[in-house]
């Protein structure tokens, strides 16, 4: 049922942009294109901003953001429905060959997947691997003072408290990158589990939003969970470094973050399909991920079109540098000249 009527709130949204007439101040009628644009809810606060900033300078045309989520985002813009999407997620190739509508996935910033715990009396910050959390999420490390933990903790006695395991719901874009990083440090994790926006996780409690996780993780003694760092910024509860390809262990930050691309940035500009996670780096964090548009290539409404492409370029422009002002790890540079190209390429 709220799946049925999320659907139709964001069809009802769709079909009232089509064409949105009001008055100007001469009391003649005119047309206003208001675009829609369903996404995730992570990068939900810079995208809403971008909308605003970008209708301050381009009256003519609104940009309303939908907080739908990645897959249904994806679905959406693959069916001909929308004028953008947005996703944390890169869809199957085969998907998108099998799309009504040619599109094409463009990076729009850069996000770090942060793990969030709590612990009583814990006095420094917890250290884990990739593979301690494939084997939390898979069930078989059920206790904080498991040897595999302990070990990576000598500094700290870890109490015997149960793991209490905390995840997002289908089709979100934060379970695609967690369950990306996993799968690439265990083999167990890919062949039981698997990359996916709905991963096939044996064990767990789901929450739709990251705040309603974060908040169970703080209410939870025991608990452990993951979520956008953002998203956590007014949490109190502490963050785990995780090891990185290096073997070092980093903790989420805009720096850490930005070493991924730094490390990587060569591949990236020929490949944004590349994955991000556990990148090479002394200071490298290991759960990152971009944050996507999906953009038709050929809009069917050209008018439509070339305000989706004005948009566009805007993002690329000043919309990077509000993003970082923001607090946000913008593209690096190469791969931003590259994004501004094919943009330009749209038609």
């Amino acid at each position: 049922m709220k799946n049925c009527m999320q659907f139709a709130f964001s069809l009802a949204a769709i079909l009232l942009a089509v064409c949105l007439t009001i008055l100007s101040s001469d009391g003649l009628s005119q047309t206003q294109i208001v675009l829609v644009t369903t996404g995730s809810t992570m990068p939900e606060t810079l995208y809403v901003l971008w909308g605003d900033e970008f209708h301050k300078l381009h009256p003519e045309t609104q940009v309303r953001y939908l907080p739908v989520g990645t897959s249904e985002s994806a679905k959406g813009i693959l069916s001909g429905a929308g004028d953008l999407g947005g996703g944390d997620a890169l869809s199957p190739e085969q998907q998108w060959k099998k799309a009504a509508q040619t599109t094409l996935e463009l990076p729009t910033v850069l996000v770090g997947l942060a793990i969030f715990y709590n612990l009583p009396d814990s006095a420094t910050t917890i250290r884990l691997s990739g593979p301690v959390l494939a084997n939390i999420y898979l069930g078989k490390i059920t206790s904080w003072s498991d040897p595999e933990i302990t070990r990576l903790n000598p500094d700290g006695k870890l109490p015997a408290l149960p793991i209490k395991v905390l995840r997002r719901t289908d089709g979100k874009g934060s379970n695609y990158i967690f369950s990306d990083f996993l799968s690439k440090v265990s083999p167990e994790f890919r062949a039981k589990v698997g990359t996916s926006v709905s991963p096939k996780w044996p064990v767990g409690t789901s929450f739709s939003r990251c705040q309603d996780l974060l908040a169970n993780v703080a209410a939870t003694s025991g608990a452990i969970g993951y979520a956008e760092l953002r998203c956590g910024e007014k949490s109190t509860l502490p963050i785990a470094r995780i090891r990185n390809a290096a073997g070092e262990f980093v903790k989420p930050s805009t720096k850490s973050i930005s070493a991924v691309a730094s490390a990587i940035e060569s591949k990236m500009m020929n490949d944004f399909r590349i994955s991000l996670t556990n990148a090479p780096g002394k200071e490298s964090y290991p759960i990152v991920s971009f944050t996507w548009f999906y953009v038709p290539v050929h809009p069917q409404d050209l008018e439509r079109g070339r305000a989706v492409n004005e948009y566009l370029s805007w993002v690329y422009g000043s919309g990077q540098q509000i993003a970082q002002a923001q607090g946000y790890t913008t593209l690096p540079p190469s791969v931003l000249q590259k994004v501004r190209e094919r943009v330009a390429a749209l038609h």
